[in-house]
């Protein structure tokens, strides 16, 4: 496959960023709607919409926002319910997350805005604004590709008798590596190149998925909100503080190979870490990690307790279940720590380390 610069067009359809990746979408790019044409991967790829007029990246506002705004923070920018550090923490917003801004108080220093589910008031001095503010949303944002119906299969070629690595549910995201598999007979333009969660390996388990049954989006990080979870009844103490402690880490930067909490850690040391903090020792990797404690069932799992996830036998990935059908876990680069339904993907073993 030649290496090329890896390109995308986006476009500001209904105030969201989209890519012509599907039926839905086509028409819009053969109509020649302004877009943005960005060199932002070196992978191959070929743009299949040459008709879409290109966007400055200097131009404001930002397609998909009236009135961009970029945490520039470490970790994460609190969102507080007024202005005020009194006020209290809806959520956070990682360190280059996009929001938009409601509405500025040059007076108090703060800012109202909002991102993902979350709308409340930061502290104005941490926000990017402007053409600043356009030009590192050109930087910072990642290509992903969404999952448009129940189990996508991820496949380990760009084929439909290629091996099933694994199935995505509905409405999640996938890293795209790269938007077509150019130069591959019949199956040309058909695919897309997308990474699963990061495991040991940096580059974590690649695959690739048929283009139609995804949509393709440029997006930035958007804000976590704090309440992801309530406890049902007859949870250990030690199991809520386990996950409470967990979720203080949602935003923070997911690294291969990382075990410092607070500075980075990869999917199997972010569980290590966390466990450490309670006196419990697991081993290192995912695949370690699923071969001690106690086996047990989905329909047995408590929060604290650990999801795997891989291919038939293999391993590569954990996660801390915290109730109600979801699990926290260093996902990858992107996303960092995040919390997501547990069936996003699906689960081979589930194990259990905390007696109660």
């Amino acid at each position: 496959m030649e290496n090329k610069l890896l390109k995308f067009s986006l476009v500001c359809i209904t105030g969201v960023m989209i890519l012509a990746a599907n039926p839905k979408t086509a028409k819009a790019f053969e109509e020649g709607v302004a877009g943005f044409t960005y060199d932002k991967f070196t992978k191959s790829f070929e743009t299949d919409s040459p008709s879409i007029t290109t966007l400055s990246s200097d131009q404001i506002p930002f397609p998909g926002f009236t009135n961009l705004g970029i945490a520039d923070v470490d970790t994460n920018l609190l969102i507080r319910s007024g202005p005020g550090e009194g006020n209290k923490i809806l959520g956070k917003l990682p360190k280059d997350a996009g929001c938009e801004i409601i509405e500025e108080d040059k007076g108090s220093g703060w800012t109202k805005i909002t991102s993902g589910k979350v709308t409340g008031y930061v502290k104005s001095e941490y926000l990017i604004t402007g053409l600043e503010a356009t030009k590192l949303a050109s930087e910072v944002g990642d290509y992903v590709a969404i999952s448009n119906s129940n189990g996508l299969r991820v496949r380990e070629h760009p084929s439909v008798d290629a091996r099933i690595l694994d199935q995505v549910a509905k409405g999640e995201e996938l890293l795209v590596l790269d938007a077509l598999v150019a130069n591959y007979g019949a199956e040309h333009n058909k695919w897309v190149k997308v990474s699963l969660d990061s495991d040991e390996r940096e580059e974590g388990t690649i695959g690739y998925v048929a283009k139609e049954y995804v949509d393709l989006s440029y997006q930035l990080k958007k804000a976590l909100s704090m309440e992801e979870l309530e406890y049902g009844s007859g949870v250990s103490s030690l199991r809520v503080r386990l996950v409470n402690k967990a979720k203080e880490y949602l935003g923070d930067r997911y690294v291969w190979g990382g075990t410092t909490l607070g500075r980075g850690v990869d999917c199997s040391g972010f569980t290590q870490q966390i466990y450490r903090k309670f006196g419990i020792s697991i081993d290192r990797t995912s695949r370690a990690q699923a071969s001690r404690g106690t086996r047990i069932s989905t329909s047995q799992l408590k929060p604290g307790d650990l999801v795997f996830y891989g291919n038939g036998n293999y391993i590569n990935h954990v996660a801390i279940y915290i109730g109600n059908g979801k699990i926290i876990h260093a996902s990858n680069k992107r996303d960092g720590i995040k919390i997501s339904n547990m069936y996003y993907r699906t689960p081979v073993k589930c194990v259990r380390y905390i007696n109660g």
